[in-house]
């Protein structure tokens, strides 16, 4: 029987998402306003920039994953990689919010897309490790609904901190802004890099897993291609994750243009973002009362109507009804973040129940690599609906196409993208009672690899006898 995760563990592992998941939602919510309103670039060349940026990561994804699940150091597997990518991520942040002196728009999109590649493949070797661990810390179905949602709770703090903290450091979105915002980023790249050295000195890896062979890129591919459970679990986060980059990109010109509240910016990320912290425990419930599948459906469901009634406000709605439909999302967006996350890592111990190998490095490196097609492709694509809708930077007012626009990409396009990741978990075929099965069968196996092992050094002594 593994000894439980203490509250301290889970806490200082959770810490971890506050980096990556606080500079993601600033570079969702932010960068795109700050290349348009702040340096100049037009909508499609700011998408055009974002595109070539996280492009790149359908290669460093799976490198960085193979890497670390052959890695064998003192430290462990994953360990290694926050200890010396934290710092660099931090920096690499930063350089994102420089305005440079020239203004010719062919050269900013390439300083862009250049910086942007940079920082990618500094962000994949620290938060992809990271992400790995989990499944590496427990391997109890309840206690890793658990673990996720403490780290949830650090990716929703992540979030929060990401849509008021750097709005109040920079003031408005205006080219004479441009100090406040390399301050911003400064700020937050700092905080970024120590939430990683928090996790490498709070955890520990398994040294079981460092005795294992280390797997090859192509047959650990292979094998997550042919793991059924880990296919529908990565349709569920690639839909759920699109909905959630596509709203994220999108919910600050929602505020500014549609429902003219962005004086109460803040005061409506807090009741979105505290209402999911606080819901967090409620979904881990749920789940432990039924499973992880039965849980998402009910939430992201729920989350989808909420974001079609979203579309229905206006400036002249009374305040608190908004923000009704701000804690309702709030409870939806919960559901939406944790539980993706905990069904993942059951997919791998199917994977080693089949092939008797573990490929955790690569196995989330495909799954992060989802996250980085989602967003080259979702953030670009919000950003030519707003340009071929007639958005105008820097007007007050928006014509009534930009509006319909803004209005398309925050309620109707995630609605349809959460009804996919349901149709996804409806047909997701690991149950409890399966895994926990897969589970027994895996102790019992490394159970008898030690005791084979241990008669192999036996064996040399009693012949020297």
């Amino acid at each position: 029987m593994k000894k439980k995760l203490s509250t301290i563990q889970m806490l200082l592992y959770g810490t971890g998402d506050l980096g990556y998941s606080m500079t993601n939602s600033i570079i969702s919510a932010i960068f795109p306003m700050f290349m348009i309103d702040v340096v100049g670039l037009t909508p499609g060349l700011a998408a055009l920039a974002l595109f070539i940026g996280r492009s790149w990561d359908y290669i460093n994804d799976p490198l960085i994953g193979y890497l670390s699940d052959r890695t064998r150091t003192r430290w462990g597997r994953r360990r290694p990689f926050l200890l010396f990518g934290a710092i660099p991520f931090g920096l690499a942040f930063v350089t994102l919010w420089i305005k440079p002196a020239f203004t010719n728009q062919t050269s900013l999109v390439i300083f862009y897309a250049a910086i942007y590649i940079v920082y990618e493949l500094i962000a994949t070797s620290v938060y992809m490790p990271y992400y790995a661990l989990t499944p590496e810390l427990t391997e109890d179905y309840d206690e890793r609904t658990k673990l996720t949602s403490y780290r949830m709770f650090f990716n929703i703090i992540g979030s929060l901190v990401a849509y008021t903290l750097p709005l109040m450091v920079i003031g408005q979105m205006v080219p004479e802004n441009s100090s406040r915002v390399i301050l911003m980023g400064m700020i937050f790249g700092g905080i970024a890099a120590a939430a990683y050295l928090v996790v490498f000195f709070g955890t520990r890896e398994r040294k079981e897993y460092l005795d294992q062979e280390k797997p090859k890129l192509i047959p650990s591919l292979k094998a997550a291609l042919k793991n059924r459970p880990f296919i529908f679990a990565a349709g569920i986060y690639l839909f759920t994750w699109l909905a959630i980059v596509v709203a994220e990109t999108n919910l600050l010109f929602y505020i500014k243009h549609v429902i003219n509240r962005a004086g109460q910016s803040s005061l409506i990320m807090a009741a979105i973002f505290v209402t999911a912290i606080i819901a967090l425990p409620f979904w881990n419930w749920v789940s432990k009362k039924g499973n992880k599948r039965t849980a998402y459906i009910i939430g992201v469901a729920f989350w989808a109507v909420v974001m079609i009634l979203m579309i229905l406000i206006t400036p002249q709605t009374p305040f608190w009804v908004l923000m009704v439909l701000c804690v309702m999302a709030g409870i939806g967006i919960s559901a939406a973040q944790v539980l993706p996350w905990a069904i993942i890592p059951d997919a791998i111990e199917w994977d080693e129940y089949q092939t008797g190998e573990r490929h955790e490095g690569v196995f989330y490196s495909l799954i992060t690599l989802l996250g980085k097609i989602a967003n080259s492709i979702a953030v670009p694509l919000s950003l030519v609906i707003l340009e071929l809708t007639g958005y105008v930077p820097n007007a007050e007012v928006q014509p009534d196409s930009a509006l319909l626009g803004i209005r398309l990409v925050i309620g109707p396009i995630p609605a349809l993208l959460l009804i996919t990741g349901i149709i996804f978990a409806i047909f997701y075929p690991l149950s409890r009672e399966k895994y926990q099965h897969v589970v027994t069968e895996l102790q019992q196996r490394r159970a008898e690899r030690k005791r084979l092992r241990a008669q192999k050094k036996q064996k040399p002594d009693l012949k020297k006898s």
